[in-house]
């Protein structure tokens, strides 16, 4: 579940891009001439603004394997920026900003080394994190689904090659990260597999145009996953799977819940057709050798699904704008239909935010003011 927010009348926020851009507002300067200062103003017609809006994605900012990640690269602190998924207008820029000028819509997720969160008046980015929002889209619907955009462009395309005709299985089909997967790959033509944890979820999935292939609802612990796969594909096995975290270790030692919902490794692993990808979330995930040479003997691999990456290196950052851009213009065009929480006002945020990391929500939740 995804966390933002959004301005009201009155208020401005701002985000830095390309080279960076700078917000004044609330007595900041500007202070580089490499930042944009971008306002969380929504323009209304072409002589007035209105509803000053901006909504800021707070996914996984804070939660435990981003300050891991933080703390091995050296950059770990005592504070988190909150919401780093964003969306504006922008209010100046810098001498060296070649993107962006002021009253630009745009939207984008800040840095992991960011030093000002997204839920608050004005916010410093560098110009290469952002990208222009598309006129059709809403503050709501581009901060909420530009980080599931990422991840999913980076599973399916980046990881393990998407292309017409491959087999998918998506596992949790009905969680944000999930529907964007599917909606992807199903315009990419490829053949869907989806589990579902609920009953809900389950008529969730089904109710989806193009159908899924099979949506296997796991709820009551007794479907099996991999025959369900192999019956699918007659006996082939998947060629792609992009999990929600696995079973590493034997029922004893599993809670009850992840015992419930989740594949076990070998399961994974014996779903898997000759060639396949295997995408994981899992980063702590354990390969016993047999497990590595049953990958061995099908050729199959498997990638670890960290949309960090991408700006962790200069060289990485021209297709990570294009993933970027991509994704706006499928949001754009209806390919991506988010699913998304009505957003709540700024005094709730901190009660959302407890939702969220408690993995309580299957929804974006969007926070405007």
């Amino acid at each position: 579940m995804a966390f933002s927010a959004a301005s009201g009348p009155g208020v401005t926020s701002s985000l830095t891009n390309g080279s960076s851009a700078w917000a004044s507002g609330g007595g900041l300067p500007l202070q580089k001439d490499s930042k944009v200062a971008v306002g969380k103003t929504q323009a209304v017609g072409a002589a007035r603004r209105q509803d000053s809006k901006v909504a800021v994605g707070k996914t996984q900012a804070v939660g435990a394997a981003r300050r891991q990640l933080l703390a091995e690269m050296k950059m770990e602190k005592d504070f988190f920026p909150v919401g780093r998924e964003i969306a504006g207008i922008v209010l100046d820029v810098g001498s060296k900003v070649s993107f962006f000028q002021p009253d630009d819509e745009v939207v984008g997720i800040l840095p992991l080394d960011s030093e000002d969160p997204g839920l608050c008046e004005v916010v410093r980015v560098h110009e290469h994190y952002l990208v222009h929002k598309p006129e059709k889209v809403t503050w709501t619907e581009a901060a909420g689904t530009i980080r599931d955009g990422v991840r999913a462009y980076t599973a399916l395309h980046y990881l393990s090659h998407l292309s017409p005709g491959k087999s998918v299985l998506i596992m949790d089909g009905a969680s944000a990260l999930g529907m964007i997967a599917i909606q992807l790959a199903h315009h990419r033509g490829a053949k869907v597999i989806s589990t579902a944890g609920s009953l809900e979820d389950k008529q969730c999935l089904e109710r989806l145009r193009p159908s899924i292939a099979r949506v296997i609802d796991v709820s009551n612990g007794k479907a099996h996953v991999a025959e369900s796969c192999l019956e699918e594909t007659g006996g082939l096995g998947v060629d792609i799977v992009l999990d929600a975290g696995v079973r590493l270790y034997s029922k004893d030692d599993e809670p009850a819940v992840k015992l419930q919902l989740l594949p076990h490794k070998h399961d994974i692993i014996t779903l898997l057709g000759v060639g396949g990808h295997w995408v994981t979330t899992e980063e702590n995930l354990q390969l016993d050798p047999p497990d590595s040479h049953c990958l061995f003997l099908k050729g199959a691999t498997v990638a670890f699904l960290n949309d960090e990456v991408w700006n962790l290196s200069n060289v990485q950052q021209g297709k990570y704008l294009c993933i970027l851009k991509d994704v706006m213009e499928k949001l754009s065009s209806g390919v991506f239909r988010p699913q998304l929480d009505e957003p709540i006002p700024l005094y709730e945020a901190k009660v959302s935010m407890e939702v969220v990391q408690k993995n309580q929500g299957r929804k974006k939740q969007v926070v405007q003011f």
